[in-house]
């Protein structure tokens, strides 16, 4: 059974956002459909960030329909193990330059100190 979670601050970017590009929540359906066959993407619009046994982290240029391109930013970790994608950081180009890396590294380092990787 493939699980999406949400961490707590992706939920409230996720939610400023869909306040300003209605297209978003059947954007981000349409990229599930993507990423439950292809975990960590394929292409120029999908990156790798951290890569370990278990554990990808992803960051995509997801299409918005609203802005008609791909300014939005999403990265998400795959859990190869447990076949679960969790929601890391949302954001769109315009407002934010790159993605938070100390999120991610926070991230990683909860998942390592829960599995004791």
């Amino acid at each position: 059974m493939i699980h999406f979670n949400q961490l707590p601050k992706f939920q409230k970017e996720y939610k400023k956002l869909l306040r300003r590009f209605p297209s978003l929540r059947s954007d981000l359906v349409d990229l599930e459909d993507i990423i439950i066959s292809l975990p960590t993407g394929n292409g120029k619009n999908f990156t790798i960030l951290h890569s370990s046994e278990d554990l990808k982290i992803v960051k995509t240029r997801m299409v918005c329909k609203t802005l008609r391109e791909r300014s939005i930013r999403l990265i998400y970790a795959y859990h190869s193990n447990l076949i679960t994608f969790v929601y890391i950081e949302i954001y769109y180009k315009g407002d934010k330059e790159s993605e938070d890396r100390e999120r991610i590294t926070e991230y990683i380092k909860d998942v390592k100190e829960n599995t004791g990787e």
